[in-house]
This record gives C-alpha cells, structure tokens and sequence, in this order.
C-alpha cells in the first residue's frame, strides 16, 4: 500500500501553499466540479492539496503530524531559518536516518528525513 492523497483545511491557503512551497512543492490552484477552490501539488503519484476551512470548521486541525522526505535536508533548514516555518528541531541522526521537526502556520507538525 502506497499513500497517494493527502489533503490539509485551513483558514488561509494561500498563505500555507507558500509556506509549502519552500519545501519544495509546486502547486496549482483549481476545483473539482462544485467544490471549493484549493492548492494542488503532485509528485511521484502523491497528491499534496490545501483546501479553505469548511464552513463547520472553526479552525485547521492541527493533530495531524506530516513527514516529507526531502533531499539535502542541512541545506533546506537553513533556508527555512528565515522564513515563518516554527523550527522545533534541527537536523539530528537518528535510527530513522537525519531527521528536523518543523511545525506550520497551523500548528501542524512536519517531520522532515534527508532523503538518501
């Protein structure tokens, strides 16, 4: 089994699309249908989207933890030093291989592993 569709609601997307972006997604705005317009990025067969709050929801869920594979991780942490990602901790080996927690706008956790 290989998860291919992850989606995440907020009260701002176009604010966590660029938060995203300076993972390395690339996205594209559209909708499905009737539904409500939204933030999509693919790669490799994964689908990223970022969908506005449902009308019932008062806030994003931020129970929800993420982990990306991303290449040269060391480099990319610096990058997002200065950028409005929440830095909870820097590149640390682990028996996972090098590993940072990094949290979004939302309050969501973001594990990111050096892709080898």
């Amino acid at each position: 089994m290989k998860l291919n569709l992850l989606v995440i609601r907020t009260s701002n997307p176009a604010l966590l699309k660029a938060q995203y972006e300076k993972l390395g997604f690339e996205f594209d705005y559209h909708q499905h249908g009737n539904g409500p317009f939204h933030y999509a990025a693919e790669q490799n067969g994964f689908v990223f989207e970022i969908y506005p709050l449902t009308k019932s929801m008062e806030k994003a869920d931020n129970s929800v933890r993420l982990g990306f594979d991303i290449p040269d991780l060391e480099n990319k942490m610096l990058a997002l030093e200065n950028s409005n990602w929440n830095i909870l901790s820097k590149p640390t080996e682990t028996k996972w291989g090098l590993v940072a927690l990094i949290q979004d706008l939302d309050g969501r956790k973001v594990e990111l592993k050096n892709k080898m």
